[in-house]
């Protein structure tokens, strides 16, 4: 991993460790350990609080009109969850445990009472809430414009910076994710995602532990970035000899 890189997660550890020293000093926070499966709020129920994890990880689910399920957010350690509930009073999507890990709530009128008392942790909540809209705007980005192996590739380097953010290997990695979940994650269909995996570990980019497929090694997190721009190269050639024709 590159030193700007490093250097980057280093900041990006100390700044999530002294959010959640901020929140313990001053607020009360109810913690509360979860398991893979267990559901932290679901859509339509009253919100009140808003949630930060202090480890694991969480998916954000939401459900269409039509009964289908749509995973549209991945959360690790110092994420907020839950802000798509203060404009409507109530959650907007399901909150899954992805694995075990701690979750600390706390009251929002506790917060912005805090908030007013505390400039810093008023600093700290919009911070969290930027970082909430450029995360999505960054998978917005990467679902209309990159062909599907760059979009894997994509959300396997995403998923390893931000294992190093907080201090965790990033040369191999266990996916807390089926290849359905992932493809639903990612609009493509679940024999794209095998295909697509396929194809990055021929080129070594990644490999697959012995001991499950769900065990990816990545020697090198800058060779999925370079493999991105071998994938995006061709089809921006493609449209500009497009256009001058």
């Amino acid at each position: 991993m590159s030193t700007d890189i490093i250097r980057t997660a280093q900041t990006r550890s100390q700044q999530i460790n002294a959010c959640l020293e901020l929140l313990r000093e001053v607020l009360p926070i109810q913690r509360r350990v979860v398991h893979a499966g267990d559901v932290l709020y679901q859509a339509g129920e009253r919100f009140t609080t808003l949630h930060v994890l202090n480890s694991g990880m969480v998916k954000i689910v939401n459900l269409s009109p039509d009964g289908r399920e749509q995973v549209v957010g991945l959360h690790f350690r110092g994420d907020w969850l839950g802000f798509d509930g203060i404009a409507s009073g109530h959650y907007g999507c399901d909150a899954i445990a992805m694995d075990t890990g701690e979750v600390w709530s706390f009251r929002y009128d506790a917060l912005l009472e805090a908030c007013a008392a505390k400039p810093a942790l008023l600093q700290v909540l919009h911070e969290a809430m930027s970082r909430e809209i450029g995360r999505d705007r960054d998978s917005m980005m990467s679902l209309c414009t990159l062909p599907a192996d760059a979009r894997v590739a994509d959300f396997l380097r995403n998923w390893a910076e931000a294992l190093a953010e907080r201090g965790l290997r990033t040369d191999q990695i266990t996916l807390r994710m089926t290849r359905a979940e992932i493809g639903n994650y990612l609009g493509m269909t679940l024999e794209t995602v095998s295909r697509a995996l396929s194809r990055l570990a021929r080129t070594d980019v990644i490999r697959f532990a012995e001991k499950g497929r769900r065990e990816i090694q990545i020697p090198k997190v800058e060779a999925l970035e370079r493999f991105i721009q071998g994938c995006v190269a061709p089809a921006a050639s493609a449209v500009a000899a497009e256009a001058v024709h």
